[in-house]
């Protein structure tokens, strides 16, 4: 299976998703779905009395769930109970929601937008145009956003040249280019705009994305330049392409007096936009 996670927007709500290249469809967070579905704030214990309900019912449904890794509030990948299309319209018929229909018709729409994606790649990057300016981002910071985006993916597939594994192995990078820019590790700057399973980058001002991705492109340009040979290597280049921007950022903090890394988060930068 080659699967490819992202982040897909339902009526403001962001869910988490991982698209299977071999059998064409798409795998949605269950967790995720019942908290749309049912605006609790307790999905999983929600989860966890429905499984035991279905299952006295006699259906097996709970059971053909399936578990892949995707990105926890932590930051770190976890094993995430999954459901294909078939199994998520099954599972709806039982959670009472005026938000069944809207979903369902979502999911199958889902399905659609991908493979005119694979057919013409421009189509993802316009979706998350809209996507953005849906949500009430400004289109400057859309546009930085964008970039950021092919920033990370030159990044990822030169670690990816190097041998190194997906998933821990590239958090663990993206932490030490994030804590040596921002003095901050990953975590630590999401605890700082308060966040929890929501992207960090998506809650960044346009200075914080611009440093971030000068993190990030300079540990690309390094790593093509050196050439590390072992992970403990890539750790250096990784913070070696970190320093890059913090140089940058202390010198724009003492030119301007002003802390660059803040607690402003996507509620409050579309909150100042309006106002």
């Amino acid at each position: 299976m080659k699967a490819t996670e992202t982040i897909k927007i339902f009526e403001e709500k962001k869910v988490r998703t991982v698209w299977d290249d071999v059998q064409e469809q798409w795998y949605v967070s269950v967790i995720d779905a019942i908290e749309i579905l049912t605006g609790t704030e307790r999905p999983r214990k929600y989860w966890s009395d429905l499984k035991k309900k279905l299952k006295a019912e006699g259906s097996q449904l709970s059971e053909k769930i399936g578990q892949l890794k995707m990105q926890a509030e932590d930051g770190k990948m976890r094993l995430t109970d999954v459901a294909d299309t078939e199994q998520l319209f099954r599972l709806i018929q039982s959670i009472p929601s005026p938000k069944a229909e809207p979903f369902k018709l979502w999911l199958a729409k889902l399905a659609s937008e991908r493979l005119d994606e694979m057919s013409d790649p421009e189509q993802t990057i316009d979706r998350a145009l809209k996507q953005y300016l849906a949500l009430g981002y400004s289109e400057n910071w859309i546009n930085q956003r964008l970039k950021s985006i092919e920033i990370r993916k030159e990044l990822t597939d030169e670690w990816k040249r190097l041998g190194i594994k997906e998933g821990q192995a590239f958090a663990t990078l993206t932490d030490i280019i994030t804590k040596t820019w921002s003095d901050r590790s990953t975590k630590e700057y999401k605890t700082l705009k308060g966040l929890k399973k929501e992207n960090l980058r998506d809650n960044m001002t346009n200075t914080e994305l611009i440093l971030n991705m000068l993190a990030e492109a300079s540990t690309k340009d390094i790593s093509e330049a050196v050439n590390p040979q072992s992970f403990e290597e890539s750790k250096k280049v990784a913070q070696q392409g970190g320093n890059v921007a913090k140089v940058a950022r202390t010198e724009l903090e003492a030119k301007t007096g002003k802390k660059i890394v803040t607690s402003q988060n996507a509620k409050h930068l579309l909150e100042s936009k309006k106002q």
